[in-house]
């Protein structure tokens, strides 16, 4: 019994030792293929996502701002159409002195 036990516990620590390397083995392929691509996408001019993200916040902002001032915009349109027209109005109702009329 001692020695299967002796055998079984050298089995284990051998696929133990086996399993570290194989996941050596993919940590390293998988940072080649990392890399590899990163040289790839540099080449072929593809923003990153904080780059995009970083582009889409400032796109928003610019959004929010565009709108708010065709907000104010349409307000001081209102307010100077109103301004317009209460001084059409006065000037409809007392023309001033006419052209042939001597004071």
């Amino acid at each position: 019994m001692q020695a299967d036990n002796k055998i079984l516990d050298d089995l284990a620590r051998v696929a133990g030792g086996a399993l570290g390397a194989f996941s050596s083995l993919r940590e390293e392929a998988e940072g080649q293929v990392r890399a590899q691509l990163e040289r790839i996408l540099s080449r072929m001019d593809v923003v990153s996502r904080e780059e995009f993200d970083a582009v889409r916040a400032i796109a928003t902002k610019a959004r929010e701002e565009q709108e708010a001032m065709a907000e104010r915009l349409a307000v001081l349109e209102a307010q100077l159409a109103a301004l317009t027209g209460a001084k059409a109005t006065a000037d409809i109702a007392d023309p001033g002195p006419a052209a042939g009329d001597t004071p």
